[in-house]
């Protein structure tokens, strides 16, 4: 019974619905724990540090995700080409595939590391912080970035077996290890916190090394489990043509996601000119920072489950296309969407109940850290989010659709059209209801400045379905027609063939 549980999904078999949700279900644990383990810290952080810690480490989410989602892009475009060799049922190829992305990923880790570290400092007075500006709000910034940068490799290399795993069908294992992950974390935040008063560099050290052990026991585990991927001595002669496959895969979608993290970047900055004064100082327990600290990781929570449909349809497509079955690929995609629309009817639920009494704010915050003003703000971003999440939705599984067939130039320019549009909106969007934003500002009498920037988010989402449903219809559903034709004419001269065979033998008996 356990051995049937740890199997890998065929992909490529059986009922649509039932494959994608049996594959999905682990994700969506592992995603709600990988949540879960965000939310440790930002609690542990929230109750136990001061306001300006708290806001030091919210305020660096943006700059974080710049640098880690280049890599874990990379992971994810790089899982494609060993999900179409699993498709293909190509074990040796799946193989030689997981060496060149282990590989690929010591390097690409190394690259970043030393680059954002030298970068910190222009990273954090993009969001509008500084030595001269920030005060202590800065300091618990780079602090708790520099640690974490520091850590890259430990995350890339959990991603990138995590990646693999589901490319292969494998959505369990992943989830009991990312388990064993967030227990550690929990219990790691807290020592470093409390007892050890490490303060954010605890918080990030309690990341890193949790992760880190995580990866280690999940390779030793995939080594066992998985014979086929025990790396042969000429393995090791992999020839350019390999990687360059792996790279134009990898590369647009890494790009796309960092090009995402730059317009959070500027969405963040912007946040943070609502707690800044006209003399350009950011004031002590800055309101806006925190409620949209608090609500940006509850709707993060939130989004979970559509994130975690279009990581499955990720594999889906890419074992499909390798198996040649596009037919199924197409009604993958549009069972997924009903899917995702019955989701987001319980997800704005939720989020209503958690907003109730500023339920969601006081888990992260005591409550005397809680303004009125925070809690006011904390509600305009939770509304100007939450409702939209069927673009959200529509926007994951087409992407990793999109991505998991090999066009990776349409996801790519989707993440421009994002960045376009959140860019365009943060900066231009709040001026025109007013000349300055900051603190001297009344948000009570005049709240559709910081509306606009919240909207932002919901604004670059529809930039990017258009051009995804645009590319999907252009360049891959009308191909796909004449391929599906092909597919069923072959299907029927195949029993064609079987019932004139059958009818031949019981002529010949």
């Amino acid at each position: 019974m356990l051995a049937k549980l740890f199997k890998p999904v065929d992909l490529t078999q059986g009922k649509i619905y039932k494959v994608i949700l049996v594959f999905m279900i682990p994700i969506l644990i592992s995603y709600i724990f990988q949540q879960f383990y965000s939310l440790t810290d930002a609690i542990i952080v929230g109750q136990n540090l001061t306001p300006n810690e708290v806001n030091g480490v919210n305020d660096v989410g943006s700059l974080t995700y710049i640098v880690l989602q280049f890599a874990f892009g990379c992971s994810a475009g790089f899982s494609v080409i060993s999900s179409s060799y699993k498709g293909k049922n190509d074990l040796d190829n799946v193989r030689k595939s997981f060496l060149a992305q282990i590989i690929l990923g010591f390097f690409i880790s190394v690259f970043l590391t030393i680059l954002s570290i030298c970068l910190i400092d222009p990273l954090l007075s993009l969001v509008g912080l500084s030595e001269a500006t920030g005060g202590a709000t800065y300091v618990a910034a780079k602090t708790y970035i520099f640690v974490i940068f520091l850590g890259i490799i430990c995350q890339v290399a959990y991603n990138q077996i995590v990646s693999l795993l589901r490319s292969l069908g494998d959505s369990l294992t992943p989830l009991i290890f990312l388990i064993t992950s967030t227990i550690l974390n929990v219990g790691l935040d807290l020592l470093f916190i409390i007892v050890f008063k490490w303060g954010v560099a605890g918080a990030a050290i309690a990341t890193i090394l949790a992760q880190a052990i995580s990866a280690i026991l999940c390779y030793i585990y995939t080594f066992i489990k998985y014979p086929y991927l025990r790396f042969k001595k000429e393995d090791f002669k992999i020839s350019g043509k390999f990687y360059y496959e792996h790279l134009k895969l990898g590369l647009p979608l890494a790009l796309q996601f960092s090009i995402l993290a730059i317009g959070l970047i500027t969405l963040q900055s912007t946040i943070i000119k609502f707690d800044t004064t006209l003399a350009g100082v950011v004031i002590d327990n800055g309101p806006a920072q925190l409620a949209y600290g608090a609500a940006n990781k509850i709707s993060n929570f939130l989004m979970t489950p559509l994130n975690a449909l279009g990581t499955a349809m990720l594999s889906f497509c890419g074992q499909n296309l390798g198996a040649s079955k596009y037919k199924r690929i197409r009604k993958g995609i549009n069972t997924s969407l009903i899917i995702m629309l019955i989701m987001y009817v319980f997800l704005f639920s939720l989020a209503l109940l958690l907003m109730i009494d500023n339920t969601y704010m006081k888990l992260f915050y005591p409550v005397e850290n809680i303004s009125e003003k925070a809690a006011y703000l904390g509600q305009i971003c939770i509304f100007c989010t939450v409702p939209f999440f069927p673009l959200l939705g529509t926007l994951f599984i087409m992407r990793c659709s999109i991505q998991g067939l090999e066009k990776p130039l349409i996801t790519l320019l989707a993440g421009v059209g994002e960045l376009v549009a959140r860019t365009l909106l943060c900066s231009f969007g709040p001026y025109i209801f007013v000349d300055t934003i900051s603190t001297s500002i009344d948000l009570y009498a005049n709240p559709a400045s910081f509306i606009t920037t919240c909207l932002a988010d919901p604004f670059a989402w529809l930039f990017a379905c258009v051009i995804l449903v645009g590319g999907y219809l252009i360049f891959i559903y009308r191909p796909h027609s004449k391929l599906i034709k092909l597919e069923e004419d072959g299907k029927k001269l195949e029993e064609k063939t079987c019932q004139q065979d059958l009818t031949n033998q019981s002529e010949t008996n």
